[in-house]
């Protein structure tokens, strides 16, 4: 996942049980296809080269069962690690807080959301009937990632869709050595585990 054309697009299929999404460049070509493996105890994602599923290039895997801060490794086909990002459990009850890690398990990126009302005004909307069906147009929330040094690297924006189906990875500044594939592998498990709300 080197030299990408942004931005990105995340789209969920809902014509599947399993939380499957595609990710295309800005020219629509097909980067991923993700699939989320349903009824499993710890979270398992494969990102896939095509919609085929013949060519796993990356793994996700969940290190605990229900936890506010479960890590999630990334794993290269050739079983290298690539990183991993994990929830600040109590951090992410107000705004969403993640922390990207690199291979040697070092701190790298830092991914949070840019507004926290938007969460709230999500979770009283999606309580009014029938106005509730439309939060996935009113409600969009934003998510950025920055570096230790406050870099601003990638913002990840949800975009005004019925289930929370368009997500949007729009680059800021130039990656640096082996962040690009931390980065997306980031918003893609980040997007599995926020696309309800909103």
């Amino acid at each position: 996942m080197q030299n990408l054309n942004y931005p990105l697009e995340l789209e969920f299929k809902i014509s599947t049980l399993a939380n499957d999404f595609r990710a295309s460049d800005a020219d629509g070509n097909l980067l991923a296809y993700v699939r989320q493996k349903m009824f499993k105890f710890k979270e398992e994602i494969q990102v896939y080269a095509d919609e085929s599923r013949t060519e796993e290039m990356f793994r996700i895997n969940a290190n605990k069962w229900l936890d506010f801060n479960t890590a999630y490794t990334f794993t290269a086909a050739d079983g290298s690690n690539v990183g991993r990002i994990t929830r600040k459990g109590w951090a992410s009850l107000w705004k969403a807080h993640y922390e990207i890690l690199d291979e040697k398990d070092l701190p790298d990126l830092v991914l949070r959301e840019k507004n926290a009302w938007v969460k709230v005004l999500d979770g009283l909307l999606s309580e009014i009937p029938i106005l509730g069906m439309f939060t996935g147009y009113l409600c969009n929330p934003s998510y950025i990632i920055t570096r230790s040094d406050g870099t601003e690297v990638v913002i990840l924006k949800k975009q005004p869709s019925f289930f929370g189906r368009k997500f949007s990875i729009i680059k800021l500044d130039e990656f640096e050595a082996g962040e690009d594939a931390r980065i997306v592998l980031g918003c893609m498990m980040m997007v599995l585990l926020e696309r309800r709300r909103g």
